[in-house]
């Protein structure tokens, strides 16, 4: 039997429990809480209670209030939480005091061990108060027969004890008080939007569940599933639902054996499919009691591992050159560009050989542009430019800790960053021995093992080297791995020198012009387009047809820059003569910039008669000279421009006098 005081709402649902005279002050006080709560008085105890609870289904309680020995019982067998009412002290002093009038002999019964509090109390005042407790409802008749026969005439106690009492005879105060009644409705409630704001947390926490993409599971720490999601549900081919309370290796047993022992990861297959297994500890108030499991398919780690490297690509790591950048017609320049373009649809790798400012990174970062790598990182370094420690770091990256200095979490090194991409390796022949083994094993396996590091990291990259030297001569010389030259030198390119390409220094000459122009504000207004370019340097077109270039392309743009400054001009004689008038400029104009191209052809056929080396140190000498023109005779400052001490400028220019 059940009395409903009022519409079920979105209130939280107490139920009052009551077999004994406690009812009728749940009735009492039912008033105070129908705006706060949707309260039923159940007039059933024990088992009758239980059952009644769990026959409720999707209407049960949230919180069940019940006092003594039916609380205590409730608690061990419901799965609601069980507020029990607790006797206050003025409670227990108001109904002695009541006991004390009506009888001679009284006795204070209570459920469960008689408090501490209550027995210093009877002892601090001295009252002739005979003590007793029980733990069931079989005991408590017991304990009041056996009271009655020890001449206890008024009995003290909950609900069930006074009950009791009056049957026997005897006579009894109920204990509890309408203050305590309130007290336990009060915690009740707290503890009913405890649990409502715990269950709305769980049923968010479990939707989040849900819409992850991995597959996760929590188990206890005796491996039994908490919660699992669908996802992973369908992976193994169990009810997710179902599945909670029961071992996770019972369910699947395929996965023994495969999973993570500690904290980690670890590779397992799941009908057919490989999946990355990530373990972590599912804490409870700051103490690991469980462990979660994350199944994310290997595929899908692939593919974002991926999508973060390339968009961790920074501008520095993307190719500006394209094929239409490389300025020429000549048969030698075409074949370059038919062989970038064939180049570009393999992954082989490629030497590029070529005599210093021939255009080797050009080529590498058109063959780029062209290739199915576009979209991700052109990566390039020079060999030759940095000492072998820090090389050898910038190559293969560092663990945090490898080395005195290294940075906190560590440092991907280049060749991880161009994964999916190309790494461009220049001077290829400055790589040291000691890196040749390392960087071959990259080209073999195609994998990095960064420094301070055991595990390997895989890498996607196509390998563009490039090289002014011949490898040959250093592997017959031992500077250079044979191995390694047969690895690189699959697809090669050979750049023309400048020299063998007259008919392309024109063209070359008129578009570095335009583009130092565009960096000269000056400049740009009296040289609009190429064909006014092209009436500028036409008088100039003999003198470096004639000249060998020793610094093929990147001699003659430092040559146009220093034109282009004395253009820029507006004071000089050549802005007047050659750009209004539209005549071209004049050897004269040449030798003040560039005194190392008017020197005469017959001067240069006599050094070509020389040795090799002969000719270096002329080579060596004429750098010199023109470097003194630019710095305006600092012997200081071109020093510094091209590294050497001055004992060392006096003697290449004596040795070749």
């Amino acid at each position: 039997m059940s009395t409903p005081l009022f519409e079920p709402g979105q209130r939280p649902r107490i139920w009052a429990l009551s077999i004994s005279r406690l009812r009728d002050l749940f009735f009492d006080i039912a008033g105070e809480y129908v705006e706060r709560a949707d309260l039923r008085i159940v007039s059933h105890g024990f088992e009758d209670a239980v059952r009644e609870i769990e026959a409720a289904g999707t209407g049960r309680p949230d919180v069940v209030i019940a006092g003594g020995s039916n609380g205590a019982y409730l608690k061990t067998r419901v799965s609601v939480p069980v507020v029990q009412i607790s006797p206050t002290g003025f409670d227990v002093m108001h109904a002695l005091a009541r006991a004390r009038r009506d009888g001679a002999k009284v006795a204070l019964v209570t459920h469960g061990n008689t408090p501490d509090e209550v027995r210093r109390f009877v002892s601090a005042y001295a009252l002739d108060v005979t003590l007793a407790s029980y733990q069931s409802a079989q005991d408590a008749e017991s304990v009041v027969l056996d009271l009655r026969d020890r001449g206890i005439d008024m009995l003290v106690g909950p609900g069930l004890a006074t009950d009791l009492a009056a049957n026997a005879g005897m006579g009894a105060v109920f204990l509890y008080s309408r203050a305590s009644i309130r007290a336990a409705f009060d915690t009740a409630l707290e503890v009913a939007q405890a649990t409502r704001r715990e269950t709305v947390r769980r049923q968010r926490l479990d939707n989040l569940l849900q819409h992850l993409r991995d597959g996760v599971v929590a188990l206890d720490a005796q491996g039994r599933v908490e919660a699992m999601n669908q996802r992973l549900a369908s992976l193994l081919g169990i009810d997710a639902a179902r599945a909670v309370g029961r071992v996770l290796l019972e369910l699947a047993p395929d996965l023994a054996g495969s999973l993570p022992e500690a904290d980690g990861d670890a590779f397992c297959t799941v009908r057919g499919a490989s999946y990355v297994v990530h373990r972590g500890p599912l804490a409870s108030s700051g103490a690991a009691a469980g462990t979660v499991l994350t199944f994310q398919e290997s595929r899908a780690v692939e593919r974002l591992d991926r999508t973060l490297r390339s968009r961790q690509r920074v501008q520095q790591f993307s190719a500006r050159y394209r094929l239409d950048d490389i300025v020429g017609a000549s048969a030698s320049i075409e074949r370059v560009r038919r062989l970038v373009q064939r180049y570009a649809r393999s992954d082989a790798t490629v030497l590029i050989l070529g005599e210093s400012g021939t255009g080797k990174e050009m080529v590498a970062q058109s063959m780029h542009q062209l290739s199915a790598r576009r979209d991700f990182a052109f990566v390039a370094i020079n060999c030759g430019a940095f000492p072998e420690a820090l090389l050898e770091s910038e190559l293969f990256g560092y663990e945090e800790g490898a080395f005195t200095g290294a940075r906190k979490g560590g440092k991907a090194g280049l060749i991880e960053v161009a994964h999916r991409g190309t790494l461009f390796l220049d001077e290829i022949g400055e790589m040291p021995l000691s890196l040749q083994s390392r960087l071959l094993r990259v080209l073999q396996e195609r994998e990095v093992v960064r420094l301070g590091s055991t595990e390997p990291t895989r890498v996607d990259i196509r390998v563009v080297a490039a090289t002014h030297r011949a490898l040959t001569e250093g592997i017959a010389a031992g500077r250079f791995r044979a191995d390694l030259y047969y690895r690189l030198n699959i697809l090669s390119i050979a750049l023309p020198p400048l020299r063998e390409r007259p008919t392309d220094l024109l063209p070359l000459a008129v578009e570095l012009l335009l583009q130092a122009a565009t960096r000269e504000p000056r400049l740009t207004a009296r040289l609009p387009d190429a064909a006014a370019a092209e009436r500028v340097l036409e008088g100039l077109g003999d003198a470096l047809r004639h000249y060998p270039w020793p610094g093929n392309v990147r001699e003659l743009q430092n040559v146009i820059e220093r034109l282009a400054v004395e253009l820029a001009d507006a004071d000089t004689e050549i802005e007047t003569d050659a750009l209004q008038s539209g005549a071209t400029l004049s050897r004269d104009i040449l030798r003040t910039v560039a005194p190392e191209i008017t020197v005469e052809p017959q001067s240069r056929a006599k050094k070509s008669a020389l040795t090799l080396r002969e000719r270096s140190r002329h080579v060596e000498a004429d750098e010199i000279r023109a470097a003194l023109v630019t710095h305006g005779g600092d012997r200081d400052a071109v020093c510094a421009a091209l590294g050497i001490s001055k004992t060392t400028l006096w003697r290449k220019l004596n040795a070749a006098q």
